[in-house]
């Protein structure tokens, strides 16, 4: 179902301004600096219009922004949205910023991703973990449960905010209305890192979006299940019990002052789009990947992730079972050019969107099972990986331990020490080890693991890991 942007500007006030800006070619006396010449350095700043002079005047007096945020708003039954072109690390700083003070205790799903973890230092706040279910059969989380939340909130009864990660980077999704009961009964609001799940709650074979299952804020990339471009994302909130001026100051002082224009009219335009057609567009994308499933479930060995608790849209599968190596897949799937979203030894992540299309999902599912067969070995037990089940042992706050003067030693001496540095491997860059937490046995063969695994080992010091950074003693 092709759609002509220009049908949808009318619907979306930053496209609309967009697509003026195209037409009306002015001669700026103004940033960027490239003035639209694509001679000068070639077609790589075609579309890049700014927000300021650009997609509105220098003093903001056409309130395009402000339209199309209250539209978006409006779309998710929010009070108050604002669009990012940080993606969803900023929107999930800037919550940190909204919701406490320095010193305060928030209750955080481990599974979350970095952005958070880092918006803890800068906000000063001291986490209480809380780790989602792993399914045995799979060795993948299927979301953090009320009853986890409740023990949690129970050892921690005045905790400013409850944060978790609901759809998963594997796509499997929980019970957020059973964790906003939780949360709210112990008057902590709760945040949703949903940047993988911008197209909840627009087709019935979705879930809800977690706005609509009782959050109270909400995080989603635009450019992860929408086609929006790179870094756009939407920050959503109910002001009840997240103040709304914070949140305001939260998103301004962790945002650029120079945002991109292009990237703020793609929002608008995928926002538009999921409203006027997501369902039909999901309706396809649905119904091709249930048929890939069921293709791919015929796979001897192959554990496909399906059910009620798994994103409709998303196409997981585990490895052990046929004994192939998912990095020699991957290898197979880039050379047929079909890079994925994760793979490593034992899983393979393909993430699939309104944009695909039936034919092209077809063709990645036959790929998939040509790959599997050619690398088909035998079958090894499912083991879930460290970044999963690792338990953090936290001994000082995230803010004090990166601020600390600290030192780089051998690995083997680090154990036992405090870590001054985030260390996840990625995809899907949720951390083993942070900043204030002790360096365990566990974390250290974790890490070791996913590196012979395949994974690199992001935002360490050391890629690896041979030596990590430590606070000096």
């Amino acid at each position: 179902m092709p759609t002509d942007p220009r049908r949808l500007r009318g619907d979306a006030p930053l496209l609309d301004a967009w697509l003026r800006f195209q037409e009306e070619a002015p001669t700026p006396f103004t940033i960027p600096g490239h003035k639209q010449r694509r001679d000068l350095v070639g077609d790589v700043i075609a579309g890049d219009v700014p927000l300021y002079a650009g997609l509105d005047t220098m003093k903001l007096s056409r309130g395009v922004v402000d339209e199309a945020e209250d539209r978006a708003g409006r779309l998710w039954g929010a009070d108050l949205c604002r669009f990012s072109v940080g993606g969803s690390t900023h929107g999930n700083q800037a919550l940190a910023l909204a919701v406490g003070r320095p010193g305060d205790t928030v209750v955080v799903a481990r599974t979350l991703h970095r952005s958070m973890l880092l918006g803890l230092v800068l906000a000063g706040l001291n986490p209480v973990w809380v780790r989602p279910e792993v399914d045995p059969g799979h060795g993948l989380p299927v979301g953090v449960t009320a009853a986890a939340l409740e023990a949690a909130l129970a050892s921690a009864p005045h905790a400013k905010a409850v944060f978790i990660g609901d759809p998963s980077y594997v796509g499997t999704v929980g019970d957020v209305g059973s964790l906003a009961e939780v949360a709210h009964r112990y008057g902590a609001p709760l945040v949703v890192d949903a940047a993988w799940g911008a197209h909840l709650g627009f087709h019935p074979a979705l879930p809800p979006h977690a706005l609509a299952a009782g959050a109270d804020a909400l995080v989603t990339s635009a450019h992860k299940a929408l086609p929006a471009w790179s870094q756009g994302a939407i920050v959503l909130a109910r002001s009840r019990r997240i103040s709304r001026s914070r949140l305001d100051a939260g998103v301004e002082a962790t945002a650029t002052t120079s945002p991109a224009g292009a990237i703020l009219a793609s929002i608008d335009a995928a926002r538009a789009l999921l409203q006027r057609d997501g369902h039909a567009l999901l309706d396809e994308v649905i119904t091709a990947v249930a048929s890939a499933r069921r293709r791919l479930e015929r796979v001897a060995g192959l554990v496909v992730l399906d059910g009620p608790t798994v994103d409709a849209t998303r196409l997981v599968v585990v490895l052990p079972g046929t004994g192939a190596d998912g990095n020699d897949v991957e290898a197979d799937l880039l050379a047929a050019g079909m890079p994925v979203e994760m793979a490593d030894r034992d899983t393979v992540v393909a993430m699939i969107t309104l944009a695909d299309t039936r034919r092209g999902i077809e063709d990645f599912a036959l790929a998939l099972v040509e790959a599997v067969e050619r690398h088909r070995g035998p079958a090894r037990p499912v083991v879930s990986a460290g970044v999963w089940s690792v338990d953090p042992v936290v001994v000082t706050s995230p803010r004090e331990a990166f601020f600390a003067r600290r030192e780089s030693v051998p690995v083997e001496r680090a154990v036992g020490r405090v870590c001054a540095e985030l260390v996840a491997p990625y995809p899907p860059g949720i951390p083993v080890l942070a900043p204030g937490e002790e360096v365990t046995v566990d974390a250290v063969d974790a890490l070791r693991a996913a590196r012979a695994a395949g994974s690199r080992i992001a935002y360490a010091a050391d890629p690896t890991v041979r030596t990590l950074d430590v606070v000096a003693e």
